[in-house]
């Protein structure tokens, strides 16, 4: 059994929701895990594994857009803390736990440390599609797809084997990435899906001016979620955040507003659910979901508050409907089967493909 440090980003609740997945089958399977993370990572799975709070990077949002001035200074503000906290995590973690290898969901501490002694490192996340999925981008994003690939160069240098979450396949840049379907949580894939008449609104911060744009239609009954209260206004109806309840709406909705975050598109999708999506300005990431959601055909991307778009959704969700009809949803087995044979063995074929990797970039 491998002795494995798991490092994942605390930035947003889609990567401990993931990570929580696979730490759990990595325990089953008898191997000895150290996890790390900051902010909602750390939150959401301290009381679950063993977890060392590091400090890590942050973004701050204003009506969908990432003010870059706001992160730069929030970022700044705490560099003392986060070499202070990587100092710790090398010591505990590296020093004293010697790993076996090293899995990292864009956490880019672990993925440094992992070079620097030498330790095989696997990526698991969504983000490496950005790197390795071979896309034909349009015009408009064709510099932003190419800055974004070498910031994730920059972030997780020198993986070993990368395995991929995504809901859209192709072909990939080498023998070294394999793809595999979203990795959904067992409380999704327990529920049973309805259609009431309401549509879930999620918001990760405050996007004020789409709720004006929402109570122009009035024979719509919007559920909002992200604001953190419970009231009426008009035809909206903010819920305070809850899991729960969350997945309560989620699950009978008619249709689903949202960011273009990977894990709520996806969970959506494997409940069957029409996505529009609102890509958060400035995150190439979720303009690039909202670019792949166009062309799986399960929603629509509003990139600007196009009204004309959102009537459209709305006018046309009876046929997004009709696309997941013959969609056969597919669980996590592929992935853990993939993790598994790549670990077994004293890790015998990851340390194969790091010798690979290494005879190609020596």
């Amino acid at each position: 059994m491998a002795k494995i440090v798991y490092g994942l980003s605390g930035e947003g609740s889609g990567h401990s929701f993931r990570a929580q997945v696979m730490i759990k089958f990595l325990l089953e399977k008898g191997h000895e895990v150290k996890v790390t993370s900051y902010d909602k990572g750390y939150e959401n799975l301290k009381n679950k594994f063993d977890v060392l709070k590091i400090e890590g990077l942050r973004f701050i949002i204003e009506d969908n857009r990432i003010s870059k001035h706001k992160t730069i200074a929030e970022n700044w503000s705490t560099i003392s803390q986060r070499y202070a906290s990587s100092q710790i995590l090398k010591q505990k973690l590296f020093k004293e736990f010697k790993p076996d290898c090293v899995i990292t969901d864009f956490e880019p501490m672990t993925a440094y440390f992992a070079n620097q002694y030498d330790i095989p490192l696997i990526t698991i996340d969504n983000q490496h599609r950005m790197r390795y999925m071979k896309i034909h981008y349009p015009t408009e994003l064709l510099a932003d797809a190419i800055l974004t690939e070498n910031l994730i160069r920059l972030m997780i240098p020198r993986p070993d084997i990368s395995l991929i979450s995504t809901f859209y396949f192709t072909e990939l840049r080498n023998d070294r990435n394999f793809l595999f379907p979203a990795i959904i949580s067992s409380e999704i894939q327990e529920i049973t899906p309805e259609i009431k008449d309401h549509i879930l609104v999620y918001l990760t911060a405050g996007f004020e001016s789409l709720l004006e744009k929402l109570k122009n239609y009035k024979r719509e009954k919007f559920i909002v979620y992200g604001y953190d209260k419970d009231f009426q206004d008009d035809n909206l109806h903010f819920n305070k955040a809850g899991r729960e309840n969350f997945l309560r709406d989620l699950a009978t909705s008619k249709a689903v507003f949202g960011t273009a975050g990977f894990t709520l598109m996806t969970e959506a999708f494997y409940l069957k659910k029409p996505y529009c999506a609102f890509p958060l300005k400035g995150q190439f990431e979720q303009i690039f979901n909202g670019f792949l959601l166009e062309k799986v055909g399960y929603g629509r991307t509003v990139k600007n508050l196009e009204i004309d778009i959102i009537s459209s959704f709305l006018y046309n969700i009876p046929e997004f409907q009709e696309k997941f009809k013959n969609v056969k949803q597919e669980g996590n087995s592929a992935i853990f089967e993939k993790l598994s044979e790549i670990l077994a063995d004293d890790c015998r074929i990851l340390k194969q493909y790091n010798e690979k990797r290494k005879s190609i970039f020596a």
